[in-house]
C-alpha cells in the first residue's frame, strides 16, 4: 500500500500521477463509450446527434474544468477553461480540411466518424509528444516563450491582412505519396476497414491492402499536427503548466469531432470567425511581451477577452449571413 501511495502521489510533470491517471480515465470511459455503445453500428451522423454528442464532451469538459479548480485552485481552471476555448477555437479551420480530405477520397458520411474517432487516438499520443517537447524547452530556455509570442502575433497579423483561404492540394501531398508508395493501396472502399486482404489476378495468395478510409486517417492526423504548431504556443502563452496545457487540449479535440457534422453544414457562415482568432493570437502573444511591463495579466481577464472576442465574431458572422442556407456536409466536401 505504501508503494502504491508513493506512486500515485509522485510527481510528475509538475502534477501528482492520480490526476494525469483520472484524466486518462475519464477519456478513456468517453471514447469506449462513444465507439462501443453509441455508435457501434456504421450510421449518418445528422446535426441533431452530432451537437447531442458535443454537448456530451463540452459539459464533461466543463466539469472537469470544475474539478481541476478544486484540486488544483482557480487560476489553475481559469487557464484550463481560456486554454479549452482557444483550441476549440483554432482548431475550427481544421473541419474545412478535414471535409476536403473525406470529399476527395468520397468517404460516406457513414464512415467518417469511424475515422475521425481513430484520429482522436493519434492526437492523443501527437500532442503529448508536442506537449512533452514544448513543456521541456520552456523549461530549460525562458526566452522560447517570446519566440512563442513572436510566432502568434506574426501568425494572427498575417491572418488579418490575408484575404484568400489556402486550398491544400491533396493529390500531391507528399505523405499521401510516400504512403502509396510503400504500401499496396486499394482504390475500393471496402465497408468501414481500413486495411483488407485481396487477392489480384495472377497471385497465389491474398495480400494485404490499405483501404481510402486509412489514407483518409493519414493526412487528417497530419492537418492536426499542422494546426498544432498554431494551437500549442498559444496554449503555452497562456500557462507552461503541462497537465492544464495537455487536458485542455485534448478535451476541445474530442469536442470538435464531435462537432464536426454540425460545423461542417455551418462553417460558410462563419465568415468573421477568422478575423475574431486573428485577435485572439495578437492578444496572446502580446501578453507575452507585456508581462515585463505591467506583470502578468489575470487569468479571469484572459478568459473574458478571448471569450468576447470569439463571441463577437461568431454572433456578427450569424447576423449577417442569417439569410444563407444550411450546407449538408457532403455539399461541402464537393465543393471544398
Amino acid at each position: 500500500m505504501a508503494a502504491l501511495h508513493a506512486f500515485l502521489t509522485a510527481d510528475f510533470l509538475g502534477t501528482a500521477t492520480w490526476l494525469w491517471l483520472v484524466f486518462l480515465t475519464i477519456v478513456l470511459a468517453l471514447l469506449i463509450f462513444d465507439l462501443g455503445v453509441l455508435h457501434r453500428d456504421q450510421h449518418e451522423i445528422e446535426m441533431r446527434e452530432s451537437l447531442l454528442l458535443y454537448g456530451g464532451y463540452f459539459s464533461v469538459g466543463v466539469l472537469f474544468g470544475v474539478w481541476v479548480w478544486f484540486e488544483l485552485g482557480a487560476q489553475s481552471a481559469l487557464e484550463f477553461y481560456t486554454g479549452f476555448l482557444v483550441e476549440q477555437s483554432l482548431s475550427m479551420d481544421n473541419v474545412f480540411v478535414m471535409a476536403m480530405i473525406f470529399g476527395f477520397f468520397a468517404i460516406p458520411r457513414r464512415y467518417q466518424h469511424r475515422v475521425l474517432f481513430w484520429g482522436i487516438l493519434g492526437v492523443v499520443v501527437l500532442r503529448a509528444i508536442m506537449i512533452g517537447l514544448g513543456s521541456a524547452l520552456v523549461k530549460e530556455f525562458d526566452w522560447i516563450l517570446y519566440v512563442f509570442g513572436a510566432f502568434l502575433l506574426f501568425t494572427g497579423v498575417k491572418m488579418l491582412v490575408s484575404k484568400e483561404e489556402a486550398h491544400p492540394d491533396l493529390a500531391n501531398n507528399p505523405v499521401l505519396k510516400f504512403v502509396r508508395r510503400h504500401i499496396r493501396v486499394t482504390d475500393d472502399l471496402h465497408g468501414s476497414h481500413f486495411f483488407v486482404r485481396l487477392k489480384q489476378a495472377g497471385e497465389s495468395k491474398a495480400l494485404l491492402y490499405a483501404t481510402p478510409l486509412f489514407l483518409a486517417l493519414v493526412l487528417i492526423e497530419l492537418a492536426d499536427l499542422v494546426f498544432a504548431v498554431d494551437s500549442v504556443p498559444a496554449i503555452f502563452a497562456i500557462t507552461q503548466d503541462p497537465f492544464i496545457v495537455y487536458t485542455s487540449n485534448i478535451f476541445a479535440i474530442l469536442g470538435l469531432r464531435a462537432l464536426y457534422f454540425a460545423l461542417a453544414a455551418l462553417m460558410h457562415r462563419f465568415v468573421y470567425l477568422k478575423y475574431a482568432l486573428a485577435l485572439v493570437l495578437i492578444f496572446i502573444g502580446g501578453k507575452i511581451f507585456l508581462h515585463g511591463f505591467i506583470g502578468k495579466i489575470p487569468p479571469l481577464l484572459s478568459l473574458g477577452v478571448t471569450f468576447g472576442l470569439l463571441a463577437g465574431g461568431v454572433l456578427l458572422s450569424l447576423l449577417k449571413t442569417r439569410d444563407r442556407p444550411a450546407k449538408r456536409t457532403g455539399d461541402l466536401e464537393k465543393h471544398g
